[in-house]
């Protein structure tokens, strides 16, 4: 998709919660962590939705069903059901329906999640490469998926069958610190086999059409903590974006973010629903100003000045950044600046 680079976030006179008709919310970073909420989360998100905003829960994690995390959300005190949640076993489920006619043997290398979403699609689960499957699949088993699971799917993969995975994240945000996520085990089965996987989930655009067909949203704002899936997705989608920074991506990848990572706007937590989005201007002639704040670029680098709202000032040097890196990344230094945030 051919898009003109963001070079600073945006600005918007109300708030989102309101500008936007939908938000489509990552979960892991966004609204809860380890399972628990995230600070501010159950409140930002019980105020958008009694505004009239309508809340989609859209995750990479194909190991729980809908059902399950709608029950987990309304836990927290974030009510939902099973229809406000999409999940990346869901558009990969789509994504092998549309290749493999119905009845077909999947097998799956996964957890629940994953076989409730074949089953919608009229597909047939099974757990061993002898049991005649015309397709792998593999999504994020949760932290006791056994090794053995990794060499199933590498038996099979070996033996030419087609191989989809419902995403290829990395890692995850937990309790405890970032885990390897399902993509770190979908690289042991491409290092056993050599084989590439056909991937559904976030950033790209299988997730994307489920999302969009599932909730019918009009004008929808992609709300992640990543930059590598929500807002790339986003990007990928032509769609709006809020990072906020409760998750993955720390201040510093977000000033040296890639084209395709830079989100729409920038948020210390979810309160940003609920708020407008102060403007970034120009200052000078390489400057930028936001709330109580000055980016510019120095002798020594980005250079910042003021004081404030931490995330203003991290605005203002996005800005700065963004723009001297224009479709590239920016090769400034930013840690020294980046670190007075304190974010």
């Amino acid at each position: 998709m051919n898009q003109t680079a963001r070079t600073r976030p945006d600005g918007s006179e109300r708030a989102l919660s309101e500008a936007y008709d939908t938000a489509l919310l990552d979960l892991d970073g966004v609204v809860y962590a380890g399972g628990e909420a995230i600070a501010y989360a159950v409140e930002s998100l019980g105020t958008a939705r009694e505004g009239g905003m309508h809340l989609a829960y859209v995750t990479n994690n194909a190991a729980r069903t809908p059902e399950t995390v709608a029950e987990h959300l309304t836990r927290l005190g974030v009510p939902a059901e099973a229809s406000d949640v999409i999940t990346s076993a869901q558009a990969v489920a789509r994504l092998i329906s549309e290749q493999l006619p119905g009845g077909s043997r999947v097998l799956v290398i996964g957890a629940e999640g994953l076989r409730v979403a074949l089953r919608e699609r009229g597909l047939v689960p099974v757990e061993s490469a002898d049991d005649d499957p015309a397709a792998v699949v593999q999504g994020y088993g949760g932290p006791d998926m056994p090794w053995s699971r990794l060499m199933e799917a590498s038996y099979a993969v070996a033996r030419g069958l087609p191989w989809f995975a419902s995403n290829t994240d990395l890692t995850i945000p937990s309790g405890r610190g970032i885990a390897p996520g399902n993509g770190a085990a979908v690289e042991v089965v491409r290092i056993a086999t050599g084989a590439t996987p056909q991937v559904a989930g976030k950033p790209l655009p299988p997730m994307h059409r489920e999302t969009v067909l599932r909730t019918g949203a009009e004008r929808p704002l992609v709300v992640g903590d990543r930059l590598d899936t929500d807002i790339e997705g986003a990007h990928v989608g032509g769609v709006d974006s809020l990072l906020v920074l409760t998750g993955v991506t720390t201040a510093a990848q977000l000033v040296a973010a890639r084209p395709e990572h830079r989100p729409t706007y920038v948020a210390e937590d979810l309160r940003g629903l609920l708020v407008p989005q102060p403007e970034v201007v120009p200052v000078g002639d390489d400057g930028f100003r936001c709330g109580g704040w000055t980016a510019s670029v120095g002798a020594d680098g980005l250079a910042l000045e003021g004081d404030g709202d931490a995330v203003d000032g991290l605005r203002a040097l996005c800005a700065v950044a963004w723009t001297a890196a224009g479709d590239g990344v920016c090769e400034l230094d930013s840690a020294k600046v980046v670190a007075r945030l304190g974010l």
